[in-house]
């Protein structure tokens, strides 16, 4: 299979979120954020619902205004750290076989999380990891901001416009559309609102994904 910069034309590259698309972890993201919420004598259920919309840092200034954000972070960090280490989750069905049948530099990462608990998810599911991740420290705007899709789009040298985003959260999904990329979602019982085509799981949209790439 060539590589993406030995084919003609524009490269077309796919950028896909992490927790929840590629890697099956909602729970443990739950489990954590529902930790962190009872340490602090807060609503676990409304806390999580905060922060499936912000990143971190903004979910403590909505829920927590009392609290310090710099130890609040520092204690979740711990957490999720913790988690990376020894919780329970693992690749959706079908992530393995398409990120391996990626040409190298046609696909990047773009998630709301930290680049080392990718790298320590990914170790431990199996999965490749591209040569562009984008994190929550990459950038100084997350999701649902166009910053972060926009800035993988430069990473790779490609074009906006050229550019899948695969995605299965509402602010993500809106951030690649305002960045003005083709958005497909997978794994929600019902299609997000915004996205332009919709699959059950990764295993149904990945000969897809391929032709976007490779077409």
């Amino acid at each position: 299979m060539n590589h993406a910069s030995e084919r003609p034309g524009r490269l077309r590259p796919v950028l896909f979120d992490v927790d929840g698309t590629l890697v099956d972890a909602l729970d443990n993201q739950r489990r954590v954020w529902a930790t962190w919420a009872g340490r602090h004598g807060l609503d676990p259920d409304a806390v999580y619902r905060t922060a499936l919309r912000t990143r971190p840092l903004e979910t403590f200034a909505e829920v927590a205004p009392h609290l310090e954000p710099g130890a609040c972070l520092t204690e979740f960090h711990a957490l999720e750290d913790e988690d990376v280490r020894t919780g329970d989750y693992a690749a959706f069905d079908g992530a393995a076989e398409l990120l391996t049948a990626l040409p190298p530099g046609s696909w990047a990462l773009v998630t709301s999380n930290y680049e080392h608990r990718v790298r320590g998810r990914f170790e431990r599911t199996g999965l490749p990891v591209p040569e562009v991740i984008v994190d929550a420290a990459a950038v100084a705007e997350g999701k649902p901001s166009p910053v972060p899709y926009l800035t993988a789009a430069a990473l790779l040298g490609a074009a906006p416009e050229d550019c899948l985003v695969v995605e299965d959260a509402p602010s993500g999904v809106r951030s690649g559309r305002d960045a003005g990329m083709t958005v497909w979602g997978v794994h929600a019982p019902e299609p997000v609102d915004g996205v332009h085509r919709h699959f059950a799981g990764l295993r149904e949209a990945a000969p897809h994904v391929l032709a976007h790439v490779l077409g």
